[in-house]
């Protein structure tokens, strides 16, 4: 049985200024009639629930997990162009993905974004020449405006330099191309917080039971609360299914014939130690169109990913040897053998990619949104790609402003009219807010370690500082949760108090990096669920 010790005392109740009870909520949820009723917390929900609310209109969102508890915190963390989309001729779709890729990471986001450098590799026999990948990644900076630089070639020897692990036997050349990283689970949270600060009311671990008819049309649901129980439910104008790999489950409970729309791509990651320093990530092409990557993410090595259909149970989606052999032998193609021993291994995870329903090679389907209206009203809206979460909220009320006997409100705002780049909370220059935190943690205190302070400016922006001041207010706070992370105990108490955490998952996979370090420890885990009941 596991001995909790020293568990930070902070929060016998939650903070001043902290999240209303779930208790409160669901009584809210209950007594309103919402505009816009969004089941589906994952980033296509999330980032509709931010515009809709943005827009005016009165928005609840609802998920039976957490908050991007599934596809979308299993990404390959990357907000990107889409080098790859070059290949079949889509220049317009990569400018824009661009256009989206830089708003993020320069004006929405910069505090939770991260421009990385990316090094193609030219393998003697490989799928491609040098010449070509030089032309590809020319064109691809120049879809960007040049503003991570120009795509060139690099020589075998310099590109070596910065990635130790690189193998030079039979490298050709290096193409050298830039995108953007982040924490897909960060920026998910951070747009939960943006949707609230516009007037959402959001809960977590409810799940739909039930959908809400009037005279034949969806008009709510019925839901669950998992955590406890308790059953409840909610009435709007309009309700938006944006469930993912669940979209045509929830169109089956509005109609049982409801044939199904989508089909499901299973990509599989595997998390390691690093054995050296990398200064870039690379993107290996294993065949024609398939590319494999190893990123540089969270003082780890991400590697993947696979895709091949999927057709079970969305919520048994993991990773499994078939994956784990195919994601370290093609990364064999470019990396050293000792990088990829399977003890370095700290964490696997697998997502599930929402395509069009057809036939098909799914590595070759187009990744587009499409949003679909049922018998009942209830629109269905699945597929897009992180990098363009924006433009899919967007896409999304577009649609809403063109049904008929609509808007849904009088007074609702046109997205057109909205500010082109709002930004996230927190935004700020995270080499700045950790020079703050360094110097002095926001106020008197022990000195903040330099590993913390980083992690802290790039994960919250400036939020960073709210926790700073957790810690001084509460030294036991100040703690690392483990010696080998970076993260505090302060960052508990503020993911229960001010993130929407309710268990043991919701704070150390989706909040903090301790699982993906794979130091969730039983010990660790306890004291967490310690924590999170003394605030409830």
């Amino acid at each position: 049985m596991t001995t909790l010790q020293s568990v930070p005392t902070l929060g016998t109740h939650p903070a001043a200024g902290s999240l209303p009870s779930r208790a409160e909520t669901r009584e809210q949820l209950s007594k309103a009639t919402y505009d816009l009723l969004v089941i589906g917390g994952g980033i296509l929900g999330i980032s509709t629930a931010w515009h809709a609310a943005q827009s005016g209109l009165r928005v609840a969102l609802v998920d039976a997990g957490d908050f991007a508890g599934a596809t979308s915190s299993a990404s390959s963390k990357l907000l990107h162009g889409g080098l790859r989309y070059l290949q079949t001729g889509a220049v317009k779709l990569v400018a824009e993905n661009h256009f989206e890729r830089r708003a993020v990471s320069r004006q929405v986001a910069p505090h939770l974004a991260n421009p990385l450098t990316f090094y193609l590799p030219v393998y003697k026999g490989g799928p491609h020449g040098a010449a070509k990948l030089g032309a590809g990644v020319f064109a691809y900076s120049a879809l960007s405006a040049f503003g991570d630089g120009v795509g060139h070639l690099l020589s075998p020897a310099k590109a070596a330099q910065d990635v130790p692990e690189l193998r030079t036997e039979n490298l050709k050349a290096v193409a050298v191309y830039g995108d953007d990283q982040m924490n897909d689970a960060r920026m998910a949270l951070m747009t939960v917080r943006a949707a609230v600060d516009s007037g959402a009311t959001v809960l977590n671990h409810a799940e739909v039971t039930g959908l809400r008819f009037t005279q034949g049309r969806v008009t709510g649901a019925e839901l669950r609360d998992r955590l406890d129980g308790t059953e409840f439910g909610v009435d709007a104008r309009l309700v938006l299914n944006a469930t993912g790999p669940w979209v045509d489950h929830l169109r089956r409970m509005e109609n049982p014939n409801a044939a199904p729309s989508i089909r499901l791509s299973k990509g599989a990651h595997l998390v390691l130690k690093r054995t050296s320093p990398w200064k870039a990530a690379l993107a290996t092409p294993i065949d024609k169109y398939r590319i494999t990557f190893a990123l540089p993410w969270e003082d780890m090595l991400l590697l993947g990913t696979t895709d091949e259909e999927y057709e079970g149970d969305p919520a048994d989606v993991a990773v499994n040897e078939k994956d784990t052999a195919q994601i370290l032998d093609e990364a064999a193609f470019s990396i050293r053998d000792q990088q990829l021993s399977r003890d370095l291994i700290t964490y696997a995870f697998a997502g599930l990619r929402v395509l069009p329903g057809g036939p098909g090679d799914t590595s070759k389907a187009k990744r587009e949104t499409v949003v679909t209206e049922g018998r009942g009203g209830m629109l269905s809206v699945a597929g897009g790609k992180w990098t363009t979460f924006r433009h899919i909220g967007r896409t999304v009320m577009n649609k809403l402003a063109t049904l008929p006997g609509r808007p849904l409100a009088d007074d609702m705002e046109p997205i057109a009219s909205l500010p082109k780049k709002l930004p996230l909370p927190g935004i700020a220059n995270p080499n700045a807010v950790a020079h703050r935190l360094l110097v002095d943690g926001g106020m008197p205190g022990p000195r903040m370690a330099a590993d913390t302070a980083r992690h802290l400016a790039t994960h919250y922006g400036s939020l960073a500082f709210d926790i700073a001041r957790l810690a001084n207010e509460a030294p036991e706070l100040a703690e690392r949760i483990h010696p080998d992370a970076p993260e505090i105990w302060a960052q508990v108490a503020y993911a229960r108090d001010h993130e929407w955490a309710e268990t043991a998952d919701d704070v150390l996979r989706r909040r903090t990096t301790l699982t993906i370090r794979g130091l969730a420890t039983d010990d660790i885990r306890g004291r967490v669920e310690e924590m999170l009941r003394r605030g409830a």
